[in-house]
């Protein structure tokens, strides 16, 4: 039996039962242990995206789970074996996929938001799309590869190298990952963050981070870095005042990163960005190499999966586990989805 939470319209969740769906060729079905809630499933729930999601939607997409059963074709797996997805589904044939950039193809399929997702508890997907697991690595710490892999690809398209400085503006769920595998290189890293129970969170797992409101925060890493400035900053807060402030805390030929999606345009301080020949780099989603980089930063508690994890409701409680997250006090929430056997 499949149960799954069918999203309905703002701020509605209908939970019953669902089709199981025999894999086909070149398809696995999964049994999904745990969903984590992400930002763009709060954005999905608040009905800002109805014009893209078909409704009503079985959405999700940081899972943890176990395959259940392999379509024909699909080798290099075997049921019982622990996974996680990478929800990434392109087309193979666009510009962007012939350069090599699948991940940003221009008609991607982002399973669980443009098709059926993992708040379910059997999920069938493209086989290309697993990401094994360590035996070892609790499920419910799997949930968090994913979000993990989004840190782990902007890092990496920063180019932030070991004994450079890194500052994180937003100390949310992916600026916290952010800042930690921006660590992992051996950077220094200040995270800026206006909220004080998420500069509480940020301080708990070793993060220097400073309140930029009570703080200048411009002359604290000037002061940090011998009155250079940050070589990365790392735009996560979304906010005009983030924009504002990260491209006067770079140093000369600085890297700007994007991390935040902006639902309107920003003003940019071009003048600065001619001054200080900085550089502004986009991100979006990930690749595989930064999956598996992800599950080897989380099985070795580089990335502390377990302090991260607020709470794990179930799967009928999908109401309660949106309204927690909207209401504060929470790093992350996970769906018990029931695929934990």
């Amino acid at each position: 039996m499949n149960r799954a939470a069918y999203y309905t319209g703002a701020h509605r969740f209908e939970v019953r039962a669902a089709d199981v769906v025999p894999p086909g060729p070149g398809q696995v079905r999964l049994d999904v242990a745990y969903t984590g809630i992400c930002g763009t499933d709060l954005h999905i729930a608040h009905g800002a995206m109805d014009r893209r999601v078909s409704r009503p939607a079985i959405i999700g997409h940081e899972m943890s789970g176990r395959v259940a059963e392999l379509g024909a074709g699909v080798g290099g797996h075997r049921v019982g074996d622990p996974v996680t997805v990478l929800p990434l589904d392109w087309c193979g044939a666009c510009p962007a996929c012939r350069a090599g950039h699948t991940h940003i193809c221009h008609r991607l399929n982002f399973i669980g938001i443009d098709s059926a997702g993992s708040m379910q508890r059997s999920w069938t997907v493209p086989a290309h799309v697993l990401v094994p697991l360590p035996a070892e690595l609790p499920l419910e710490h799997g949930a968090l590869v994913e979000p993990t892999a989004v840190a782990v690809h902007d890092v990496r398209r920063s180019r932030l190298a070991a004994g450079e400085h890194a500052v994180v503006i937003g100390a949310g769920p992916v600026g916290l990952l952010i800042a930690l595998a921006a660590q992992a290189t051996g950077a220094s890293v200040t995270v800026l963050e206006i909220d004080g129970y998420r500069r509480t969170v940020a301080a708990d797992l070793g993060l220097p981070v400073v309140d930029p409101v009570a703080l200048d925060a411009v002359g604290h890493v000037e002061q940090l870095t011998g009155g250079a400035g940050a070589d990365v900053v790392f735009e996560v807060s979304g906010s005009p005042a983030g924009v504002r402030t990260a491209t006067g805390l770079l140093a000369v030929r600085g890297r700007l990163v994007v991390v935040a999606i902006h639902s309107q345009p920003r003003p940019v301080d071009l003048h600065r960005v001619f001054w200080r020949e900085l550089e502004l780099i986009g991100v979006r989603v990930y690749e595989r190499e930064d999956y598996e980089e992800a599950v080897r930063l989380v099985t070795r508690n580089v990335v502390p999966a377990g302090r991260l994890i607020s709470r794990v409701v179930p799967l009928d409680e999908v109401d309660t586990a949106f309204r927690a997250l909207e209401a504060g006090g929470d790093v992350k929430v996970l769906l018990d989805c029931g695929g934990t056997l």
